[in-house]
């Protein structure tokens, strides 16, 4: 019982810090920041593989498959709104920097 309420208090500390780190910082570093979790989100993939294939009863098997499905969305999704984002500072102009290449 004691682990339970001790997951829950480390998992709303988390949130709440995680919730008070990104309310401050400047649209200008998204993009970075974003590249830097996209490769947080891979890590937390590999893990979720890992506890899939440690995975004994159905219900191990069945959230660990959850895991690797929303752990892959969630990387997958990343590197695209990242892209997205990177975008939006290439020049549309004549001369531009991609008209060199």
């Amino acid at each position: 019982m004691l682990d339970g309420f001790l997951a829950l208090y480390v998992f709303m500390l988390a949130a709440f810090t995680g919730y008070e780190i990104i309310a401050r910082v400047p649209v200008i570093l998204h993009t970075p920041l974003m590249s830097g979790s996209n490769f947080i989100h891979g890590i937390v993939l590999v893990g979720a593989m890992i506890a899939l294939g440690h995975a004994q009863t159905p219900l191990e098997i069945g959230i660990g498959f959850i895991g690797v499905l929303l752990g892959a969305g969630n990387a997958a999704g990343g590197y695209v709104v990242t892209e997205r984002m990177l975008e939006m500072f290439k020049s549309s102009r004549p001369g531009g920097p991609e008209s060199r290449r």
